[in-house]
This record gives C-alpha cells, sequence and structure tokens, in this order.
C-alpha cells in the first residue's frame, strides 16, 4: 500500500502581490548603478508576483511559483497591472514657505533665472518667507507635500536644505526633515545646503558668506547629526569652482558626503569638479563639457538630470543624456521639488526625460528607481524588487512598463507599498490609507 505524499506546508507571509501582467524586478547588482545597455535591462516577469514579510521582498516571480509556497490572509490581485519598485526621488527642495507663482509669469515674459535672483526674487524671495515660518507651519506644508508625492508612487525622497542662509534657520530646515522622516511612512535623506544662494546680508561678502558655511553652520550640522550630504550651487554669480570644493572638502572632514549642483546655467567644470572631489552626484549638467562627463564616467559619479527644471525654467535645452550614456555616466533622475519647480510627480519627470531628454521608457524607469538609489546611497535597501530588500512597490494601473512616459496626463498609480504595508489604495475612500510611521 503506497503512503501518501505529504504536500509541504506553504509558509505563512504577511501579503502577497499575484497575476501582475508586468513585474519589473531591476534585479541584478546592486553593487554599482547600471551605465550603458544595462539601463535597458528591467528584468521583468509576465505573471509576476511577490510576497512579503516583515517589511521585506520574501520572493519575487511567477505567480504560480510564488503561490506554490507562500500564503497570506492578504492579497493584493494585480490583474491587468504593472509592479515595480518605489520611486526614489534623488533631488528635493523639500522644506520652505510661500510661493513664487508670480515668478511664472516673469519668465513667460522672457525674464531669466539670474535675473529674477538678480532682483531679489527666486531663492532669496523663499528664504524670506521660509524664515519667517516656524517649525510646525513647515512641518505642516511639508508633510502634505510628501502625501501627495506618495499618492504619485513616490516612496523615499532626498531633502536638500538651502532656504534658510543663515545657521539657525538652516537648522530648523534640516531638524524639520528630520521630524518629517519621523512622522511620515516615507523614508527622507537628509542634504545640507547652506550654500544655495548668497543671503542679502552678505550681499557684496560672499567669501563671509562661505565663512559661515564652513567654519559656523557645517560643524552645528554634524554635531547635531541632522544630514548625510552636503551640497553647494555652483555657478557664475552664486559660488565659483574654488569656494565650492572648499565648502564640500569641508563637509567632507565632518563626514559629510559631497553632492554639487553642477553647469546647470553655464559651463563652469561643475562636472570636473564633481568627478575630481569624488562626489557621490552631481546635478542638472545641462552645460557640462565632454571632459567632464567622461571624468565622472570614470569616477562612478551618478548624474541626476532634472528635466522638470529645465521645462519650467524654459530654457529650451536639456542636458545631454545620449552623450552620458555613451560615456558609461550612470544616470538617476528627479523632480527638483521647489517653489520654481512645482512637480511632485516621478511619473511626469519620466515622461520629460522620454520626451525631452531622450531616455527610452527602460533607461527612464532605471533612473528614477535604482540609479536614483544610488544617487542618495541607498540602493542596497531600495530600488529594485529583490529578495532581502525593503518591500516599496509601486502597482500602476497600466498593463506593461511603456505606458510610463506614453501616458502623462493623469496618475497611474493604482497602490502603493511601503515597508511592506499597504499606504496608497485608490480603490480606499480618499485613496491615502496609511501615511504616518508612528500608527
Amino acid at each position: 500500500m503506497n503512503k501518501p505524499v505529504r504536500r509541504k506546508a506553504r509558509e505563512k507571509v504577511d501579503l502577497l502581490i499575484v497575476n501582475a501582467d508586468e513585474v519589473v524586478t531591476l534585479a541584478g547588482d546592486s553593487q554599482r548603478p547600471r551605465t550603458g545597455k544595462q539601463m535597458q535591462e528591467l528584468g521583468t516577469i509576465r505573471d509576476g508576483g511577490l510576497a512579503v514579510k516583515d517589511g521585506r521582498i520574501a520572493a519575487v516571480g511567477k505567480t504560480p511559483e510564488i503561490t506554490k509556497v507562500f500564503k497570506a490572509e492578504n492579497i493584493i490581485n494585480a490583474n491587468g497591472k504593472t509592479v515595480l519598485p518605489g520611486f526614489v526621488d534623488p533631488h528635493t527642495h523639500l522644506v520652505f514657505a510661500g510661493s513664487r507663482e508670480e515668478e511664472f509669469q516673469m519668465r513667460v515674459e522672457g525674464a531669466s533665472y539670474m535675473e529674477i535672483l538678480s532682483a531679489g526674487g527666486g531663492i532669496l524671495k523663499t528664504v524670506k518667507e521660509t524664515r519667517k515660518a516656524s517649525a510646525e507651519k513647515l512641518a505642516n506644508i511639508s508633510d502634505r507635500t510628501l502625501d501627495s508625492m506618495l499618492e504619485h508612487g513616490t516612496t523615499t525622497v532626498e531633502t536638500k536644505s538651502g532656504y534658510g542662509l543663515a545657521t539657525k534657520d538652516e537648522l530648523k530646515i534640516l531638524e524639520v526633515t528630520r521630524r518629517l522622516n519621523q512622522m511620515h511612512c516615507m523614508d527622507l535623506v537628509s542634504t545640507f545646503m547652506g550654500a544655495h544662494a548668497i543671503p542679502p546680508e552678505y550681499k557684496g561678502d560672499i567669501l563671509g558668506y562661505v565663512r559661515l558655511v564652513v567654519e559656523d553652520m557645517i560643524p552645528k550640522v554634524s554635531e547635531k547629526g541632522l544630514a548625510e550630504f552636503c551640497d553647494v550651487f555652483c555657478e557664475r554669480g552664486i559660488f565659483n569652482l574654488e569656494q565650492t570644493r572648499r565648502i564640500l572638502a569641508t563637509g567632507k572632514n565632518y563626514g559629510l558626503k559631497p553632492k554639487i549642483h553642477a553647469d546647470e546655467m553655464s559651463m563652469l567644470g561643475g562636472a570636473e569638479l564633481a568627478a575630481d572631489i569624488g562626489a557621490t552626484s552631481a546635478e542638472h549638467l545641462l552645460f557640462s563639457s565632454p571632459e567632464g562627463l567622461k571624468s565622472m564616467a570614470d569616477k562612478g559619479v551618478v548624474a541626476v538630470l532634472l528635466p522638470a527644471t529645465a521645462f519650467s525654467l524654459m530654457m529650451g535645452r536639456y542636458a545631454d543624456a545620449r552623450l552620458m550614456i555613451d560615456f558609461g555616466v550612470p544616470i538617476a533622475l528627479g523632480t527638483d521639488f521647489n517653489p520654481s519647480c512645482w512637480v511632485e510627480s516621478m511619473q511626469l519627470v519620466i515622461a520629460f526625460a522620454c520626451h525631452f531628454v531622450k531616455l527610452t521608457p527602460a533607461e527612464a524607469i532605471t533612473a528614477a528607481t535604482i540609479n536614483a538609489a544610488h544617487a542618495i546611497g541607498r540602493a542596497s535597501e531600495i530600488g529594485s524588487l529583490e529578495i532581502g530588500k525593503k518591500a516599496d512597490a509601486v502597482i500602476l494601473d497600466a498593463p506593461n512598463h511603456k505606458f510610463l512616459g506614453y501616458r502623462f496626463s493623469v496618475n497611474l498609480v493604482d497602490k502603493v507599498i511601503k515597508n511592506g504595508r499597504l499606504v496608497v489604495d485608490k480603490e480606499k475612500p480618499g485613496g491615502l490609507v496609511f501615511l504616518r510611521g508612528t500608527e
């Protein structure tokens, strides 16, 4: 008499996502960002699924394979939909008060960014409003922005200071960032950017302000553990190469990893400096020289491209992404959310990257996920759907990844999972079902 075969009991997990038309995993080597043809490799799985346990990914694969091994009370049927890693936004200026809609009209009428700044507008107008605002007010404003970003599929955000430009106000912004990181379900990565502009009280004394940044701001930011990175707006009329190097070198001495706003308005040599100083990333890069880009490729500096910024400033020029890819520069994408580029959606940035920067949808998705994670030092934890990584995932109401960039007039997000928890569900009233890290 044959003995009955005992089937192995299925392992219980917290959440199963099954039957997805397409799962975009971005699986691969997380030790280095993707370059060249690697940016086209999405690792897609048809009829795919995920198993999630304790906030981490327990399995990724075909739905029959997943359901054979795992079971859960919470099951999301993603039939007709696409699952991909949560978007990573590696460049924002999240915390500020006020708005600058009147400057939009000025740009329509032909005023340039630098002309508006020289007249006391731009960053300086926002500095005035942000200095007046309480920490509580700044937190409330920024909290709502994070809600909007989350609804559009972003699960991790880098955020820069830079609208204080005085020690107490820069610390206030960074302390608000820390508070937001504790209270909101999204993960925030903090960057100190006291060198964002020259404040009015230091007009005509740039060196005096640089001394304030390196001798007072950076030591206090480091002592309080308020930032991981240090960034500088390196541009003609703002901070030159020598001043930028001094600030970033001081930041490195205090444990702050360098980033740089480079070659946004003119070819100044910011890309070369980013490579020379060992920056994690260089941002904007509209006017970077071929030599500078080659240096970045050699040193593995991530190029964070911000096409929404060039669009909003009506510059008529975008970073040369195709040349960067040819050179082997790793490319990431960010919103550059700020009062003059009020964009909360990485989906729109992906569309702009396809239409204006000429990235393919696959390249743009890579740039908005795993490469963006590299740009903020988080690629070992996020940016791809792989066993052991944080369960940060977005479910799009679209049958495949090519709808990103193609259908850009609506929010394609159906659901968002952050750290293994369902935080956005468009099928629920209000859509946002979990937001606070303390719940």
